[in-house]
C-alpha cells in the first residue's frame, strides 16, 4: 500500500470521527459535553477526541467553555443549520412522502398550509385509478371545516385559536355557516390528543380524509398532510391509512428539524 493511499484513508477516518463527534451533540439532552463523555459514547480515545475538538473549535463548529472545561456546538454549527432550513421548500420535501402514501393507499395525498384565517391546498398527488379525489389548489377554506383545516386550528396557540373562534361566533353570515364552538372545541382537543383528524363529508360530500400535522423545528405546524378518497372506499381503511400517514409526517417533521416525533 502506497503512502498516499494510507494518508487518504487516515484523512477519511478523521473526517468520519469528526462528523460523529458533531452529531453526538445533536443526540444528547445536555447542552455541553466533556472529553471523557464523548470518548465513552463514541468508543474512541480521549487523545483523539481532544484533537478533533481542537480542529472543530478553529472553525467555530465547537465552543469550549474554559470555566467548566466542557464543549458545546458553536456559532458555525448554528449557521449551517440555518442555511439548511432557509433552503427548505416544504413542497419539495413533502413530494416523496406523498408519493409513498399514494402508492401504499391508492388514494390521493394532499399538502395544505395556513394563510391567516384560512387554509389552502399547496400540492396533491393522485393515484392511477378511475375513481379518485382531487382538490382545488390555491383555493381558500375556513379553518373549522374539514380534516386538514381542523388540524391547523387544533395546533394553533390558545390565543390565536380562541380569537378565530370568537370571530366565527360574531360572523354576520347565516347561522348554518357558523360552527358550534362547544362541539368544535371538543373536536380540536381530540385532534391534539390523537395527533390527527378524521373527516367524512365535511368539506365535500361523499369524501373521507385523514389529516396530520407536519411540525417545524420550533414546534409550529409547517403544513398538514392528508390522504383522501371516496367515503365508501375510505371508511374501512381509516386505521391503516392513519398509521401510514403518521409515519410519513413524523419523518418529514424530523427532516424539518422537529426533534420530538
Amino acid at each position: 500500500m502506497s503512502g498516499s493511499t494510507t494518508s487518504t484513508k487516515q484523512t477519511i477516518s478523521t473526517v468520519e470521527r469528526a462528523v460523529e463527534v458533531l452529531l453526538l451533540f445533536t443526540r444528547v439532552e445536555s447542552d455541553s459535553l466533556g472529553v471523557t463523555e464523548i470518548a465513552g459514547e463514541l468508543g474512541i480515545s480521549k487523545t483523539a477526541v481532544h484533537r478533533i475538538l481542537n480542529t472543530l473549535r478553529t472553525s467555530g463548529l465547537i465552543y469550549f467553555d474554559p470555566l467548566t472545561r466542557r464543549y458545546a456546538l458553536g456559532p458555525a454549527a448554528l449557521a449551517l443549520g440555518n442555511a439548511y432550513l432557509a433552503r427548505i421548500d416544504i413542497r419539495d420535501f413533502a413530494l416523496e412522502p406523498m408519493r409513498r402514501l399514494v402508492e401504499r393507499t391508492r388514494e390521493t395525498a394532499t399538502l395544505s398550509i395556513r394563510t391567516g384565517a384560512t387554509r389552502i391546498y399547496l400540492d396533491q398527488v393522485t393515484p392511477h385509478r378511475e375513481v379518485k379525489m382531487t382538490v382545488p389548489l390555491g383555493q381558500q377554506f375556513p379553518l373549522h371545516i374539514g380534516g386538514s383545516s381542523k388540524v391547523l386550528l387544533a395546533f394553533l396557540g390558545d390565543l390565536e385559536r380562541e380569537a378565530y373562534l370568537a370571530d366565527q361566533r360574531g360572523n354576520k353570515a347565516s347561522a348554518d355557516s357558523r360552527p358550534d364552538t362547544a362541539l368544535l372545541r371538543q373536536q380540536l382537543t381530540e385532534i391534539r390528543q390523537r395527533g390527527y383528524a378524521v373527516s367524512f363529508g365535511e368539506r365535500q360530500e361523499g369524501a373521507g380524509s385523514v389529516a396530520a400535522p407536519v411540525f417545524d423545528r420550533d414546534g409550529g405546524v409547517a403544513a398538514v398532510m392528508s390522504v383522501c378518497g371516496p367515503a365508501e372506499r375510505f371508511r374501512p381503511a381509516v386505521g391503516q391509512i392513519s398509521a401510514l400517514l403518521l409515519m410519513e409526517t413524523a419523518e418529514l417533521s424530523r427532516r424539518l428539524g422537529y426533534p420530538h416525533r
